[in-house]
């Protein structure tokens, strides 16, 4: 369930008569526990309660209903209570129909309040559901609550204005919803003239059957498109002639509304009855732009992007600068004014904005700095310098598009009224501008020095792409000079695999006349090229969020070079951190933020998360493709190892449709009926067999047992059967091996033992999958072999240094961890190893090898599934990091950051020692 979901459950659980035998069930499935989980506590199976009739969930919460008046005192035996310890509750709750209480044992942070306005605080409670909160959301579920009733109303719309929903009048339903926005903020937020004013008058001048609600809406819109002059002659109705005129284009051009059921009509006084001053502009935002995408709406509410996170962007690309030059300032009026100044010029530019969360913290912010140079030189008061049109954007769907103005525009009123006093901030807000400065296209087909000009105030959007350009765009100048320009933002990021054609298309336009290899680009990579692109033109730093797969594998030798080539450098970057959503269990993505210019100075700012969570920031030379401090080096495949490890072919590939492979009934079969087939049939593993412990066979004939074995039947007919795949092969290489049929196409085996590695593997495990198996066992071409190899390879393999450098060098395939031989094992860099090292290291990997027999007949799947890892095995991982680490530099690497510093130092002295080993 997603946050909405949630919001809408309690909600409906607190309308309902109290029912204190199935509350806490009740509570537990609206928070997303199923049938069979809520069945099982009933029965008493899994409710690991000491106190009579209360429900306790194992690492989940505590819940008792009890006799009226004797909340608190409930409260405090489930607080007191040895199973809410022993069972780690995390939450304790109490409530006798009439009061509710709770509290957070982690935090301390309870929730009293009567027991019909439990919704009001379901914030609280997200992590019940696995969903990681924010103080914003937990505090006040305003934002949730509000898109919840406004998706309801947008679907039963819908239902009985199904033309609306067409594509044709899509663009007309979504106008309609940002107009039912404004006018619900408006209402609640004294701009029309009072508190209420446009959910009552529906209330009371429209039919309760609903037959003439939409009337009564489109003459309420029509009002506030009629300038004061203009109203007699329009022949208002009187209860219309109450609203203010507000045009600003919002309520321009027809005032067509959809009719409305009687439900329709309901759930719109419903939404119109939520307090609109609780409306959080970025938030809002982020979590309404899924209502009106029929796509998008099983994700509804979970678009929202934390403040904090949002911050890890722009604190890092000016408002640090900005902060800094105010402390400099101090009480200097000068200096002060010359902050302001420069501030009413700088632009913000997003060319991915969505519903503008990213422009809504930039102005919140940069409003906040003004208004402490106003205070600081005894001008309070004074009208805000920072034009909000400076705020400029680029988004592909109209809704979003439509929202993000919205956002900014009730943004600029909380500012005033914050800043200014209400009473000025309402003399200034109507009517609204008509300029609209959100752009709605395609950015990576729009000219971003026409929408968001370097220099000049002018504005002139074109497109040399008929199809995808605007058609219909205002065209809204600057309002002063140009200063600096300031590019952000979370593009669609989109792996090359998930792209669509025209997605495709976007990005050859951008890359194809630079490099014949870009189809193996993420689509977020079409933003970095036009970001450096349009620096090349602009006195510009640009930064945005990614997938950390632009600074990984191939793509960084495919778009870094582009990049570098325009004299555009890493300016600063926090490396790989989880940009989090409101979807339960943390369905967010890894990402990195990666900020780029071409005047960035001699320091750079790398920002990391050290192994204990406590945030890192230090200040270096140099950041590198792969956002690590060093030199801008890219990690090139060799064939064989830069250093003294053992050589890692690719397993053997069988080239035989199966034929020469045997599941376990088929082994045992032939082995049954021809006792002397056993001499040819070995156990076979790849990935998927070493981490699963899946039993597979294949035929294994050496040359001078081929005739032996063509006298076994099954045998003669399986070899033939490859003779005929092979011989009709298009590949000439494969119709070579017709002659070889009764073999693979490699014959690599051991004389004592092999060291598996898994090719491809989940990326949740805090170590590599290896294992070691005995010289029988052949290896498939599904994973890497270490033949023969001493056992202190396994060392480094099963080691989490080695883990983030694969996960750096490598990439991934989807999200699984991607391993490569002449790109991962082949260039890692070691030290120079004592003798005794690698006796320490060859302990270190006996010991993971016993941990893990002692658990046998237990899978490598199951053993290092990262909630279940056995301690003596996890102990013994970290001891091998600990020994491996301090032959690197003497002790434990602080986190991922300071690992990969070491080992890409490591990798340019060694490449520099030895560079003829390096190929393309």
């Amino acid at each position: 369930m997603n946050a909405v979901e949630i919001e809408e459950a309690i909600s409906r659980l607190a309308e309902q008569p109290s029912d204190p035998a199935e509350f806490p069930y009740a509570f537990l499935e609206a928070f997303g526990n199923k049938a069979t989980t809520i069945n099982r506590l009933k029965s008493g199976n899994t409710n690991k309660t000491d106190i009579e009739g209360a429900v306790l969930q194992f690492n989940n919460i505590h819940i008792s209903v009890c006799s009226t008046g004797e909340v608190l005192k409930t409260l405090g035996k489930l607080k007191n209570s040895p199973a809410t310890s022993r069972q780690k509750a995390k939450f304790i709750l109490a409530t006798d129909g009439e009061e509710f209480q709770a509290e957070d044992i982690t935090s301390g942070e309870t929730v009293v309040c009567a027991y019909k306005d439990f919704p009001d605080h379901f914030g609280f409670f997200l992590p019940l559901a696995g969903i990681s909160t924010v103080k914003q959301i937990s505090e006040n579920a305003f934002d949730i609550r509000a898109t919840s009733r406004l998706n309801r109303l947008y679907v039963e719309l819908l239902k009985d204005n199904p033309e609306w929903g067409s594509a044709h009048r899509r663009h007309d339903m979504n106008h309609f919803m940002a107009r039912l926005v404004f006018c619900f903020f408006a209402e609640d937020t004294d701009i029309f003239n009072g508190t209420g004013l446009f959910t009552s008058t529906i209330e009371q001048m429209s039919a309760k059957d609903s037959s003439n609600t939409h009337e009564v809406i489109s003459e309420i819109f029509r009002a506030m498109n009629t300038k004061v002059e203009d109203r007699a002659a329009a022949e208002l109705p009187r209860w219309a002639d109450t609203f203010p005129y507000v045009n600003g284009g919002l309520f321009s051009g027809s005032t067509e509304t959809p009719r409305f059921s009687k439900i329709a009509r309901s759930y719109l006084l419903h939404v119109g009855n939520l307090d609109w001053k609780k409306i959080n502009p970025d938030i809002f935002g982020s979590m309404i732009q899924a209502v009106a995408e029929d796509d998008e709406r099983g994700a509804l509410g979970m678009h929202y992007t934390s403040v904090p996170n949002i911050l890890k962007v722009l604190n890092p690309l000016f408002l640090d600068d900005l902060h800094t030059k105010l402390e400099e300032a101090d009480n200097n009026p000068r200096m002060l004014l010359n902050l302001r100044k420069r501030m009413a010029r700088i632009r913000v530019f997003d060319p991915a904005c969505g519903s503008g969360n990213f422009l809504v913290i930039a102005y919140k912010e940069m409003r906040a700095i003004e208004a402490e140079i106003n205070k600081r030189r005894g001008e309070t008061g004074l009208p805000s310098e920072i034009p909000l049109t400076n705020f400029r954007g680029i988004e592909l769907r109209d809704f979003p598009a439509e929202i993000a103005r919205l956002a900014l525009i009730i943004a600029e009123y909380q500012c005033d009224v914050l800043y200014r006093g209400q009473k000025l901030a309402l003399m200034e807000f109507l009517p609204l501008d008509a300029h609209n400065w959100i752009t709605c296209g395609n950015a990576l087909r729009l000219d971003w020095l026409s929408i968001c000009p370097p220099t000049g105030t002018g504005v002139k959007l074109y497109s040399d792409d008929l199809f995808n350009s605007p058609l219909e765009q205002a065209q809204i100048d600057f309002e002063n000079e140009g200063g600096e320009t300031y590019i952000c933002g979370n593009p669609p990021y989109l792996g090359s695999t998930w792209q669509s054609n025209d997605q495709k298309s976007d990005l050859e336009a951008i890359f194809d006349h630079r490099t014949k290899t870009w189809k193996s680009l993420d689509y977020v990579a079409g933003w970095f090229m036009k970001a450096a692109d349009y620096g090349t033109k602009a006195n510009s730093i640009a930064a945005f969020v990614s997938t950390n797969s632009i600074c990984q594998g191939q793509q960084v030798s495919i778009l870094w070079p582009l990049i570098f080539k325009t004299e555009h450098e890493i300016a600063f970057a926090h490396t790989s951190f989880k940009w989090a959503n409101l979807a339960s269990h943390n369905a967010g993505v890894t990402v990195v933020i990666v900020g780029i210019s071409n005047h960035a100075g001699k320091t750079r700012r790398l920002f990391s998360i050290a192994d204990d969570g406590k945030n890192l920031a230090k200040d270096i030379e140099n950041i590198n493709t792969y956002l690590v401090s060093g030199q801008n080096v890219i990690i090139q495949r060799a064939s064989k190892p830069l250093n003294e490890l053992t050589e890692m072919p690719k397993g053997n590939m069988p080239y035989d449709n199966g034929y020469l492979l045997l599941d376990y009934t088929e082994a045992e079969l032939l082995a049954n009926n021809n006792p002397k087939a056993k001499h040819f049939i070995k156990r076979i593993i790849g990935s998927a067999e070493m981490i699963k412990g899946i039993r597979r066979y294949c035929l294994w004939i050496e040359d001078n047992k081929l005739n032996e074995a063509l006298m076994i039947p099954e045998i003669f007919q399986r070899i033939e059967n490859v003779k005929k795949i092979r011989a009709a092969s298009s590949d000439k290489s494969g119709r070579a091996l017709a002659a070889k049929s009764h073999q693979f196409r490699e014959m690599h085996s051991a004389k004592n033992h092999t060291i598996v590695v898994a090719s491809v593997s989940s990326e949740k495990r805090s170590y590599l999958p290896v294992d070691i198996c005995e010289h029988e066992t052949i290896v498939s071409n599904l994973a890497f072999a270490l033949y023969d190899a001493p056992l202190w390879n396994m060392a480094l393999i099963s080691s989490t240094l080695h883990l983030v450098w694969i996960k750096t060098v490598c990439g991934q395939l989807e999200t699984r961890l991607r391993y490569s031989n002449i790109l991962g094992w082949n260039t890692f860099p070691i030290p120079s190893l004592t003798e005794k090292n690698k006796t320490d290291l060859t302990r270190c990997a006996e010991d993971i090898l016993l941990a893990r027999e002692s658990y046998f007949p237990a899978t490598i799947a199951d053993l290092y599934d990262p909630d279940n890892m056995p301690e003596n095995l996890r102990h013994a991982h970290e001891r091998n990091d600990e020994v491996l680490e301090r032959i690197y530099i003497g002790r434990r690497f602080k986190n991922d950051t300071e690992r990969l510093e070491k080992l890409f130092d490591l990798y340019a002295k060694m490449t520099d020692a030895k560079p003829s080993k390096k190929v393309d």
